[in-house]
């Protein structure tokens, strides 16, 4: 989701309040389009305003970035004129995706000036531009032509303006009637035309007043009833009441895998069903927000060759097993051949010669049975050829046994590394995957010399009655927990029937409490292929009860005495040990 509006207004509340006054100590310009200020009031706070294309934001952090050793000309210029100025205002036009810094500071005559620094904040169109105090252009982080642009000029010595390429009434001051004649006569799905007669409203908003209203997003504008229309503007109004009053609840909303998947600074109650977390502010939401994306991002692209690898090879072992289970299928019908050669064995001595079939009891299920023949054969070769039949299809079935056993032990290790690439937070993460997938024969070793170094460590969770919880995060520290880490006494848990974690619960000779064994469930549910689903199914058991098999794949253990519970996958409340 991009910044909307309503963000923005939430952001320039917040550095309004937080930043006026400030001085501006330090300006860097770490990347082309970025620039990190360190402010100086009652504490020292840094700024990042980004102008990227692809990522456009503006928040308060605490991390520092590093800055190319010669600042660029902007940078430069921006310490030349503002560096020791104080911030008099934060402001935003309306609902626009615009942000005025009104910066006070002395030049060279030591008179007293001001400058307006304005980030705007859209999209591929996103600039940082720099002005003095009657609104002509100083520079600006981008140049923007008239061969790159028909609407405006963004270049040193011209007025700063504000492009108006579309008729949007401003949310914060549209009368009702207003509102009505722009939104209710578009022939467009209602969210579509609420965003596209209001500025700084997004499409998630608009979604969200719909769902407010009880209304279908998709149905058509000019549809909508009178009553319709005059609940949709009291759930609008309601919204711009928040944002005018500056009651704002920055939340991020989390889909089953733990990623962030929408932004919002009023809450977003269509989804509620959906993880939501709140934060104190809208740059404590932001940074969170584009931190875990990125991390997510970046994870998934590490990983996407070997998830290719592994997903290619999933599907040819699935491909396998479906031909091999049709094959052993045929070889069902191997006991008819073997009982119908004892029954010619039996009998045969009384079938006519040149006869097609003949009738027998069957003494293994004292019902009568036809019996093809084959007329060119006697009745010792009619049974011989069966006996080859029966022997060639048992041999067959014992063959195919052994390779299907194989087979699902092969889908059921590549299952469990999709999902443990799925749970990767980091890139030490997928070293050991990487490993896995190397001894299994699925990526070709190079031989470095280099002993290849493990950082990634289990997780590390404290129950809520203060035992240690141990999760691992792929099939050799699955086995690590499980064989070295793991007492006779200590608890083993894992989802059953699923790909997964196996999870660890240190009892150190102490009773568990129902809590704790619910918590480490929850873990286990969490932390598997089954993740988000709303009940899944934990086995667990004393560690002492779970043996591997010689020859097992990583991860692979067998148990024949166990508890079974049905619990949700939430760890929202379990600490974890960092």
């Amino acid at each position: 989701m991009a910044l909307d509006g309503i963000v923005i207004a939430n952001i320039v509340a917040e550095l309004d309040a937080a930043l006026s006054g400030a001085r501006v100590s330090k300006i860097a310009q770490p990347e082309a389009d970025e620039l990190l200020f360190t402010l100086k009031g009652s504490t020292q706070q840094r700024l990042l305003l980004s102008a990227g294309a692809s990522l456009p934001l503006i928040y308060l952090t605490s991390t520092n970035k590093p800055s190319p050793l010669t600042a660029p000309n902007f940078c430069m210029l921006l310490r030349k004129h503002i560096r020791n100025g104080r911030i008099v205002r934060v402001w935003q036009p309306g609902l626009e995706r615009i942000i005025h810094f009104e910066i006070e500071h002395r030049n060279e005559m030591g008179d007293l000036c001001r400058k307006d620094l304005i980030l705007e904040l859209m999209g591929k169109h996103s600039n940082l531009i720099f002005c003095d105090d009657k609104g002509m252009i100083i520079d600006s982080i981008k140049h923007v032509s008239a061969q790159t642009s028909s609407v405006r000029e963004v270049l040193p010595g011209r007025s700063y303006f504000v492009a108006v390429t579309q008729e949007k009434c401003d949310p914060l001051t549209v009368s009702e009637q207003e509102f009505r004649a722009s939104v209710f006569s578009k022939p467009m799905p209602l969210s579509k035309a609420i965003y596209n007669s209001c500025t700084g409203i997004s499409p998630v908003i608009a979604e969200e007043l719909c769902h407010r209203a009880g209304l279908e997003s998709a149905q058509s504008a000019n549809t909508i009833s009178e009553m319709e229309q005059l609940h949709l503007y009291r759930q609008f109004e309601l919204l711009m009441d928040d944002v005018r009053g500056c009651r704002f609840h920055p939340t991020i909303i989390y889909d089953r895998d733990r990623t962030p998947v929408e932004f919002s600074s009023v809450p977003l109650t269509m989804y509620a069903d959906m993880e939501q977390a709140d934060f104190a502010s809208a740059s404590e939401m932001l940074e969170q927000y584009f931190s875990m994306r990125n991390t997510v991002t970046r994870i998934r692209q590490k990983s996407s060759d070997l998830r290719r690898i592994a997903t290619t090879a999933l599907d040819r072992c699935r491909k396998k097993y479906e031909l091999q289970s049709r094959q052993l299928k045929d070889t069902e019908k191997r006991e008819k051949y073997r009982i119908y050669g004892e029954l010619i064995n039996t009998y045969g001595y009384g079938v006519e010669t040149g006869a097609k079939s003949f009738e027998a009891l069957n003494y293994y299920t004292n019902e009568m049975m036809t019996v093809p023949l084959d007329s060119t054969l006697s009745a010792h070769e009619n049974a011989q050829k069966y006996f080859d039949k029966y022997n060639k299809l048992k041999r067959t079935y014992e063959a195919l046994s052994e390779h299907i056993q194989e087979t699902e032990a092969e889908i059921a290790q590549l299952e469990s590394i999709c999902t443990f690439m799925d749970m990767a937070l980091s890139e030490d993460d997928l070293v050991q995957v990487r490993e896995e997938l190397m001894d299994a024969g699925y990526i070709r070793r190079k031989y470095s010399g280099k002993k290849v170094k493990i950082t990634s460590k289990p997780f590390h969770y404290i129950s809520s009655d203060g035992f240690d919880i141990y999760v691992g995060k792929n099939n050799y520290q699955n086995d690590e927990l499980t064989f070295k880490l793991a007492g006779n006494s200590d608890w083993w848990f894992h989802a059953k029937g699923a790909p997964g974690s196996h999870v660890i619960v240190k009892t150190n000779g102490r009773e568990l409490p129902d809590r704790t064994f619910e918590e480490a469930a929850r873990l286990a549910a969490h932390y598997s292929r089954n993740r988000g689903a709303e009940k899944v199914e934990i086995d667990y058991v004393e560690k002492k009860h779970v043996k591997k098999p010689n020859g097992a794949k990583p991860g692979f253990v067998v148990y024949y005495t166990n508890y079974s519970m049905m619990i949700d996958s939430d760890i929202s409340g379990i600490r974890e040990i960092t």
